[in-house]
């Protein structure tokens, strides 16, 4: 592998790696905030307990992605500064305002929120964990900003003089369609991570604390609901994507030539070049749906793109890794399907008015006669949202290669000069071992968590001691 392989290894690891925490942390801000809000109007002690341990997870969770966060933004200076140097007007804002967010207001809140029971009054005080679940949102928003130019550049001019990009309106990079679309989708995948991490804990739980029961169920419904949200946006965001990057579509496909109520692949098997798989499971017209709106609508194909932009971008390949991008686009649908069938399984297990509903098959049933592997497998619901969500990113990424920022910048244009592949090896090698520790850190200090009672112990039921008067 030379620099620019390594390089980009380096960043797909940092990336992925902290992007298993982001989402998890933006839905454990808003739970947090709905147990707090629901304990302030019922004053039910059940969900002043679920808030206190939802907000210990989110604590935990936040800081690891703050930390891994740090070195993904610095990439930009080790890896990628020739992109940094190029771009930095247009990426400096972004990523000041989500510095501010994320550092600033989410950490002070959350600090104000965990160290203010019994000090602040109770409005207040539970007004500080919903300006961080606010807070969360809007620091989604502006890196998907961020990332949403390198989809479709917009609102920036090249400085003739320095030759530099510089950004012209702030208000157009915001409102980039690509981001419009985006948003929705990546939050529903934030539902769905943090909705499994909820449930599973909640499932182990429920026998301990009939209160984990309430908890299981609500990181169902979040699972599900997410669920719904990322399909329905998903399908907008493929249509913005053919408008924008028409490649990513067809490769999505591995369609190289231009088709009318093009099909899609559920599964394939075989070669996956001009000629179609030796075996292969269509829905017919449903590539064209996804990319136009219309089951006989036209989708461009590789052969075709590929000639276009070479006549308007010079010589060179403009074609993605088309098994990468085919198998992480079905690979992320499936396991974002899995996930909710698995919520969906959950919900209809623990209603209480199951009997009366059209009974499960016998293998299904809920209750002592679940098979064991079926149980175990409903405690893997954390992992489904976590693969569809990087499973997605990496199809968004490899998927638009060769562009760093698609039609302005190449990625092999954006390397640091002069890195070396000593240099990239010996830092990659040490974020892994890093990002190793913090995994099983955190890995521990959660399961630490779910195992304590719900309960505060007496010290923290007591009155707390009057201030004397001076």
């Amino acid at each position: 592998m030379d620099v620019l392989d390594l390089t980009r290894l380096q960043f797909a690891v940092v990336t992925i790696y902290h992007y298993l925490f982001v989402p998890v942390s933006i839905c454990l801000s808003a739970t947090a905030a709905g147990f707090h809000l629901a304990w302030l109007r019922t004053a039910r002690e059940k969900y002043l307990h679920l808030t206190k341990f939802t907000g210990k997870l989110l604590i935990v969770t936040f800081a690891v992605g703050v930390v891994t966060g740090l070195v993904q933004e610095f990439q930009f200076g080790l890896g990628w500064s020739a992109f940094a140097r190029f771009y930095g007007d247009v990426f400096g804002p972004t990523l000041a305002i989500e510095g501010m967010l994320a550092f600033f207001l989410e950490a002070t809140f959350l600090a104000l929120w965990y160290f203010g029971w019994d000090r602040l009054p109770r409005r207040l005080h539970a007004a500080t964990i919903v300006v961080v679940a606010v807070g969360t949102l809007l620091s989604a928003y502006i890196i998907l900003a961020a990332n949403s130019f390198m989809q479709n550049p917009v609102a920036y001019e090249l400085d003739p003089s320095t030759g530099r990009a510089v950004l012209t309106s702030f208000t157009e990079l915001m409102t980039n369609e690509v981001v419009l679309a985006a948003f929705p989708h990546t939050m529903g995948g934030a539902a769905m991570a943090g909705g499994g991490l909820l449930m599973a804990i909640g499932i182990r739980r429920t026998v301990a604390d009939p209160a984990f029961r309430t908890l299981a169920r609500v990181g169902a419904w979040t699972m599900l609901i997410g669920g719904a949200v990322t399909a329905i946006s998903g399908d907008h965001l493929g249509k913005v994507m053919t408008a924008v990057q028409p490649m990513k579509m067809a490769a999505a496909e591995a369609l190289y030539e231009t088709a009318t109520a093009a099909p899609f692949s559920v599964f394939a098997i075989g070669e996956l070049g001009h000629d179609r798989p030796f075996f292969s499971i269509e829905i017919p017209g449903l590539l064209s749906f996804l990319g136009t709106g219309s089951f006989g609508g036209t989708v461009q194909g590789i052969d075709d793109l590929q000639a276009a932009y070479v006549a308007q971008y010079g010589p060179g390949s403009y074609v993605p890794m088309i098994p990468v991008a085919f198998w992480t686009f079905r690979l992320m649908m499936g396991a974002g399907i899995l996930a909710m069938a698995v919520a969906a399984y959950h919900l209809w297990s623990t209603w209480e008015t199951t009997r009366r509903m059209p009974p499960l098959p016998t293998f299904l049933r809920p209750g002592q006669g679940t098979p064991r592997w079926l149980r175990r497998f409903v405690l893997l619901a954390p992992a489904l949202p976590a693969a569809a969500n990087t499973f997605g990113w990496i199809f968004t990424e490899t998927a638009r290669q060769p562009w760093l920022a698609f039609g302005i910048s190449k990625v092999e244009d954006g390397v640091s000069p002069g890195l070396t592949s000593a240099e990239v090896i010996a830092s990659l090698a040490g974020f892994t071992l890093i990002y190793g520790l913090l995994a099983i850190a955190w890995y521990r200090l959660v399961v630490h968590l779910s195992r304590q009672p719900l309960a505060p112990v007496a010290s923290e039921q007591e009155e707390p001691e009057p201030v004397p008067a001076y």
